[in-house]
Order: C-alpha cells, then sequence, then structure tokens
C-alpha cells in the first residue's frame, strides 16, 4: 500500500500542491487526470521519489521514503518504482534487450539473468524478433510496450506512467491501455496512470479516477464499489 499523506509542494510563490492526501492499494490501477497546471505530474514525480515536497509523507508499506539518504532512496527507487513516460525515453544507442535489461543491472542483477528476465518480458509483450532492434528501428508502440518491459523487469511495488499513450495512434493507445489491465489481472500490478486520455480515465477497468485542480485532488471517484 502506498500513502501520500499532506503533501504540500511550491515553486517559489506558487503552491502547485496543496496538502494533498491519497493512499493507493495495491493491484490498483489509478488513472489521475485534470486540466494542465493541477498538479497532476508534479503529484507523480513526488509518489516516484523524483522530487521532494515542502512537507508531507510518502509512504510504502510503512516506510518514509522521504526520509531515505540519496543513496538509499535510490537503491529503493530502483527495486520498487517503474517508471513509463510519453515518449519512451528508450536510450537510442542500445538495442531493445539492452534498454529494459538496464534497470536489473543497475540493482545489481548478473547480466545473464537480466537478459534472460528482458528476454521473457520482451517475449510476453509481442516483442521477442525485436531484442536487436534499437528504438529508432521500433513503432511508436513497440518503443512504449518496451518502455513498458524496462519498467516492469525489477518487479516493482507500482508503475507510475506520466501520459503513456500521449504520443500513439488510436490503435497503440487502445493496445497500451490494454496491456496495462491485462498486467494488472496477470502479475497483481499496481499502476499510477496521469492521462488527459478521456478513454482510459473512463474504462470500466480503471480502480479509481483522482480528479485534480489547483493543486488539490477535487473527485476521488471510485470506479468499483469492491475497493
Amino acid at each position: 500500500m502506498i500513502e501520500v499523506k499532506n503533501i504540500i509542494k511550491r515553486y517559489g510563490d506558487l503552491e502547485v500542491l496543496r496538502s494533498v492526501s491519497v493512499t493507493i492499494n495495491d493491484g490498483e490501477i489509478v488513472a489521475i487526470v485534470g486540466p494542465s497546471g493541477a498538479g497532476k505530474t508534479t503529484l507523480l514525480q513526488i509518489i516516484g521519489t523524483l522530487d521532494a515536497p515542502q512537507s508531507g509523507q510518502v509512504l510504502f508499506d510503512g516506510i518514509d521514503v522521504l526520509k531515505l539518504k540519496q543513496r538509499e532512496l535510490a537503491k529503493f527507487r530502483n527495486k520498487n518504482i517503474g517508471f513509463v513516460f510519453q515518449f519512451h525515453q528508450l536510450l537510442p544507442e542500445f538495442t531493445t534487450l539492452e534498454n529494459v535489461a538496464i534497470p536489473a543491472l543497475i540493482g545489481g542483477e548478473k547480466k545473464t539473468d537480466a537478459y534472460e528476465k528482458a528476454r521473457q518480458l520482451l517475449d510476453y509483450l509481442g516483442l521477442g524478433q525485436r531484442l536487436e532492434h534499437k528504438p529508432a528501428q521500433l513503432s511508436g508502440g513497440e518503443r512504449q510496450r518496451a518502455a513498458v518491459a524496462r519498467a516492469l523487469i525489477n518487479n516493482p511495488k507500482v508503475i507510475l506512467a506520466d501520459e503513456p499513450s500521449g504520443s500513439l495512434d488510436t490503435q497503440n493507445k487502445l493496445e497500451l491501455h490494454k496491456l496495462f489491465f491485462d498486467l494488472r489481472d496477470k502479475f497483481k500490478q499496481t499502476f499510477v496512470i496521469v492521462t488527459h486520455d478521456e478513454t482510459l480515465a473512463h474504462n470500466a477497468n480503471v480502480d479509481r479516477v483522482l480528479h485534480m485542480q489547483d493543486g488539490i485532488i477535487v473527485d476521488p471517484e471510485l470506479k468499483h464499489d469492491t475497493l
């Protein structure tokens, strides 16, 4: 379980997040929606420990990650958090296999083990024939699936996705959304997704939609009564 408590974030005199609190349960798919400037990406970055607030707590199973030292925090992030960005952020000089294996190598896994895990994930995601291709040789949908594989390789507690389908056409967008739901069903994976995409936010498989405006959550919409 991830608990965000009373997060306040300022940039100069601008208060971007105003005492935001939210709990994310294991295995949930949570969508965060709202207008530009609402604080969605800032909240996601703080949950992902890429940014720090002026005050508040971010708890992963009771551990206040904001109190960890930088080296401990980097190790925690590598093991527990996977990231998927709008423009995939694959390294252009590396192959698909190498890109996916990088977080496992950083985490200290042997190269043979890291590459085998990467192969298995890429095969599961339909990229088994693209292992030696570099990002420029992949389609937009393939690049995003490779980015998802990279996010998954350390079996993290949560996948944080910032506009993951924003650069995709309609078909690839629908396929990516289906992939998220399939991964939740197969691996019980938790997803927190910042999105402007109404087709994802209103999908029946999304458990909750958090509507943000002016740095606060204005409408935590519960999609399933079982949660």
